[in-house]
């Protein structure tokens, strides 16, 4: 999974936008019904002005931002995989058959781990999603407790 020749840390697709190094990745769009991630081409770092755009929502509701991994410092983190993800994979089914189009995917912690399955369902994740459905609660829940590797 990891390569350990890595000279940077693999990136969380699903930051808040104070953590350090945070970027944008993608906007927000869809209904409040189904929300869907458009990614941008390239992700863009994070600005008062960039964050400004969002108002009057909250930067979270219009964007998905990207951030080092914090490992042990995230709640979601187990030890050595991403909590988070793994549920993601297990408990939401996918919204798309391809890849999408992701400039992080070569460094996201999610693809590192669960490969491919996490793309097909990382469109979406909304960080602060308004209407989230019962298995999108459950896994960001960091009490949800899964199996690994199930």
């Amino acid at each position: 999974m990891r390569d350990s020749k890595r000279s940077s840390p693999l990136l969380c697709p699903s930051a808040q936008p104070e953590m350090t190094g945070a970027a944008v990745i993608g906007v927000v769009g869809g209904d409040a019904e189904t929300p869907q991630l458009r990614p941008l081409e390239r992700p863009l770092p994070v600005t008062p002005e960039l964050l400004a755009l969002a108002e009057p929502a909250a930067p979270t509701e219009v964007f998905r931002f990207s951030a080092p991994c914090l490992t042990a410092g995230c709640r979601h983190f187990t030890g050595r995989n991403c909590n988070l993800a793994t549920k993601i994979v297990q408990m939401l089914p996918p919204v798309s058959s391809e890849l999408p189009e992701c400039d992080i995917r070569p460094r996201c912690r999610w693809f590192a781990q669960e490969g491919g399955s996490a793309c097909q369902r990382c469109p979406q994740i909304v960080t602060d999603d308004a209407r989230p459905t019962t298995e999108l609660r459950l896994a960001a829940d960091p009490e949800t407790v899964v199996v690994e590797g199930k």
